[in-house]
Formats: C-alpha cells, sequence, structure tokens
C-alpha cells in the first residue's frame, strides 16, 4: 500500500473494473500452496487490488489474468515515472 499511497483508512478502487472496493490481493504469477507473507511472489509487480468478483475470474481465466498482469504493470509503470519526474522536480527545486 506504500508504494500507491494508500493509508491504511483509503478506499481503494479494484484495478480491473473499477467499480467496486478491491477487497482482495491478487497475485499475478501464482502462490504455490504454503507460500506465507515472506514468500518470494509477494512484490509490487506481482499484486493486484481487486474485487471478490474479478479475483475469483482472474483465478479461473486465464487470459483474464494476462491481461490484468498488463493492466496492472502499466498502472505500476505510471507511478514509478511520476515518482521520477517529482525527484527530479524536487532537485532542481532544492538543490541549487
Amino acid at each position: 500500500m506504500d508504494f500507491f499511497d494508500y493509508g491504511e483508512t483509503c478506499f481503494v478502487m479494484c484495478e480491473l473494473c473499477e467499480n467496486d472496493r478491491a477487497v482482495d490481493i491478487h497475485h499475478l504469477e501464482g502462490r504455490k500452496m504454503g507460500a506465507g507473507k515472506n514468500s518470494q511472489l509477494n512484490y509490487i509487480e506481482n499484486l493486484m487490488g481487486l474485487c471478490r468478483d474479478c479475483h475469483n475470474n482472474c483465478e479461473n481465466d486465464r487470459m483474464l489474468n494476462l491481461y490484468a498482469k498488463i493492466k496492472h504493470l502499466e498502472l505500476v509503470c505510471t507511478r514509478i515515472f511520476a515518482k521520477i519526474e517529482y525527484e527530479k522536480q524536487y532537485e532542481k527545486r532544492f538543490k541549487k
């Protein structure tokens, strides 16, 4: 949640349908049985906030999951670019 600057009480929209609240964290590359919180699959590019319906649909439809992965990576890249641009502006302003 820190990556997207979400707080504990923020309303987080489903990244896929954008119509409902994200209540599940979907692993785009599926976890294996027994993989816990410290799994190597718990990185931002692999974790997507989804509503329950979209999560179930992604779990059962490989093509939808691939589409979700592309959509999520676009969002992550946009966020990274915005952070880079912000840092450039900060450096210009305060490091003269």
